[in-house]
């Protein structure tokens, strides 16, 4: 959520940051909350003036009384009681003013970086580099629901008996595959100096709106009926949350967690989830990194954040490339983002393993996530990205690490995650 001052002082710099992410239809919202700030402010300097009457009064009441003058100090409380509707009526009216520039202010996107080039979809997101030679295999390389069929490692029959299309039961050797990269990449983040945690898998809606935009809430999120509770759909829903209405202190900063989850996603839009395959489902498993930090150190975290991704993928030896998100592929909340592309090699082209995003102080302002500086109180600027996220991430792997034989290469980092073992080879 944007500051309200900038909305006042330069409603036409908000105007072209919505033209800029192709979203003219909410124009009017800025139009629409200067109205009621006028109002909300004029509403309450009234009462203020009002109240600031009615306290005069009330002492000169008493002096009154004190001189025994009780005409006149009856005369001043008919004053003083003819003002209490008006005030009442201001006060009452002062509330639903402030809902409703929240509300279309919940709906206003962030700022986005200057350096985010423009473009409507992801279509025309900018590639920034490539790490890693994208080589194609001497052989056909099968469709990964049948790499696995072939390790016995899945079962998406059955899955779709007992939950429907979008999950799956891993079996076996791919299922420990699965945990042993989850594994590594929580060590792997360990060493980097971040902090291991394991968050709620459940939040409540005042969360939900802190932490993403109604949009993005109304095509992932699952309500848990009957209750004020949403299933994440990625542990930084609850990590960010873990700072909701707190007063950091400055000298702590940053706050740097790598936090493990199952995340739940609807996967509403135009993707729609697959019959039979595992890359966009309704449940899988993730290790996420959290940065909460001074608003002038976010873009270095940034960085940081999405090289150490790659890093990571690249300690696998898969080929992967950082893509800039164009402007009209950010979220609302998204100042900055880029996402990590894994190299495939049966369908020659790169595919989103990951996300890496600067809020700036978006999601902070609507948590009412503060710091106490020395020159006074200010809004932290946070960010997430995504270390590594199987199933999606085994489809990367295991076309990458195939032998024309269908056995799986296991590299060399992974290997004590395995229990020592060097490759895994099909199942008769």
């Amino acid at each position: 959520m944007l500051d309200i001052n900038v909305v006042r002082k330069n409603p036409d710099l908000v105007k072209e940051n919505m033209r800029k992410k192709f979203q003219d239809h909410k124009l009017n919202l800025v139009d629409e909350v200067v109205a009621l700030d006028t109002q909300y402010r004029q509403t309450k300097t009234k009462a203020d003036d009002l109240r600031a009457q009615r306290n005069a009064l009330s002492k000169k009441i008493g002096v009154l009384m004190g001189q025994g003058n009780k005409a006149e100090a009856e005369n001043v409380k008919a004053q003083v009681a003819s003002m209490a509707q008006e005030l009442a009526d201001l006060e009452a009216s002062e509330e639903p003013l402030l809902d409703q520039i929240k509300q279309r202010m919940m709906s206003i996107p962030n700022l986005i970086d200057p350096t985010v080039p423009l473009g409507k979809d992801d279509s025309e997101n900018v590639e920034r580099y490539r790490v890693g030679e994208a080589a194609l295999k001497p052989f056909e390389i099968p469709y990964h629901v049948e790499i696995m069929e072939k390790l016995a490692g899945i079962d998406l029959d059955a899955a779709r008996k007992v939950a429907g299309n979008g999950f799956y039961y891993l079996i076996g050797d791919v299922a420990r595959l699965h945990s042993a990269i989850l594994s590594f990449a929580r060590d792997f983040m360990i060493d980097k100096g971040f902090t291991y945690v394991i968050p709620p898998f459940m939040i409540r809606s005042e969360v939900v709106t802190g932490v993403m935009s109604f949009t993005e809430m109304e095509n992932m999120m699952y309500k848990i009926e009957g209750e004020d509770l949403y299933l994440v759909g990625t542990s930084e829903h609850s990590m960010i949350g873990k700072f909701i209405d707190s007063i950091l202190e400055e000298d702590q900063l940053p706050y740097t967690y790598t936090s493990y989850s199952p995340c739940f996603r609807k996967e509403v839009g135009a993707h729609g989830i697959e019959e039979r395959g595992a890359y966009r489902v309704h449940q899988f498993e993730k290790q996420e990194m959290i940065v909460v930090c001074k608003p002038e150190d976010s873009q270095k975290w940034f960085e940081f954040l999405y090289k150490t991704t790659v890093e990571f993928f690249r300690s696998m030896d898969i080929p992967v490339r950082v893509l800039e998100c164009c402007s009209g592929d950010l979220a609302d909340l998204k100042s900055k983002s880029v996402d990590v592309e894994a190299w495939s090699p049966r369908q020659q082209k790169y595919f989103e393993v990951g996300s890496c995003s600067n809020l700036t102080d978006a999601q902070a302002r609507r948590l009412q996530i503060r710091v106490a500086g020395k020159e006074g109180k200010y809004f932290a600027h946070t960010l997430n990205n995504t270390v590594v996220a199987p199933p999606r991430m085994l489809i990367a792997f295991l076309e990458n690490n195939l032998n024309e034989d269908g056995s799986i290469n296991i590299p060399v980092l992974l290997r004590p995650y395995m229990g020592g073992k060097t490759i895994l080879t099909p199942k008769k």
